[in-house]
């Protein structure tokens, strides 16, 4: 697949996956193989990187020589929990600037709470974080947060671990086609035809957690996925046949038929 590029930071796979949920590292290991992914990303607040040195470690099972490991916000509900969580994770990296920002509003929905996701944005972009933000499908609030500096903007398709797909697709193309950075569908997506579908509209990524960890077998969904973004990707440069409500031209031709 073509690459695409973060930070200036080239990747291979735009399929982007995230680490919790799973029944052991083991597990997430074996799903994150099978899904191709470079760029796994983990909650700070809920998974140990070694900030908890008497725990088993995530980065033994995922190590940063091999995979971008993406820093997340996940259980934040205020834009200074948020920039706190991620300075904790920028320490614990070694560094490491590119991380992935959500500031939810609600624990039922897990809609994102944009003023304080466009405040936390604000900050972390001046302190040199390179962000990734998790954020509403409205188009004027993603470009917003582009013009703030944000290096990739994501958009849900639904709500976090909801598996609806992509509810919304004309903001998401709205979004795309306004854009100056890459776009990545950030939550909702449940099988390998949504992933497919957000790549068709011009995504430039996926990003998924709970639709590889809670399916009934997740290495063999995280294959799947994969080829769910490839084939998207394959078919939106391709370019697809215009829709008509029916067409006056056969699809194979008439002339030099036998007998005609």
């Amino acid at each position: 697949m073509d690459q695409f590029t973060i930070a200036g930071q080239p990747y291979s796979s735009r399929l982007l996956v995230g680490t919790g949920k799973y029944k052991d590292f083991a597990e997430t290991r074996a799903a994150i193989d099978a899904s191709g992914a470079a760029i796994v990303t983990v909650a700070i607040r809920r998974t140990n990187i070694g900030q908890d040195p008497g725990q088993p470690n995530l980065l033994d099972a995922l190590p940063p020589a091999q995979f971008t490991i993406l820093p997340n916000t996940a259980g934040c509900y205020t834009a200074d929990d948020a920039v706190r969580t991620l300075r904790l994770a920028r320490e614990l990296l070694d560094g490491h600037p590119l991380c992935k920002l959500e500031v939810l509003g609600d624990p039922k929905s897990l809609f994102p709470n944009m003023p304080e996701t466009l405040k936390a944005a604000q900050t972390l972009v001046k302190e040199g974080f390179h962000v990734m933000v998790y954020c509403s499908d409205d188009p004027i609030q993603a470009k917003m947060l582009e013009e703030i500096g944000c290096v990739a903007v994501m958009p849900l398709a639904s709500l976090i671990g909801s598996g609806m797909g992509i509810l919304n697709p004309w903001n998401l193309r709205l979004i795309i086609d306004n854009a100056k950075v890459p776009i990545i569908v950030d939550a909702g997506v449940g099988t390998a035809s949504d992933a497919a579908i957000a790549m068709e509209l011009g995504c430039d990524g996926v990003l998924m957690n709970t639709a590889i960890a809670h399916a009934k077998d997740p290495v063999l969904m995280a294959s799947a996925m994969k080829k769910g973004v490839e084939a998207g990707r394959q078919a939106f440069l391709a370019g697809r046949m215009p829709r008509k409500l029916y067409s006056a031209d056969p699809s194979s031709p008439t002339s030099g038929l036998i007998g005609s």
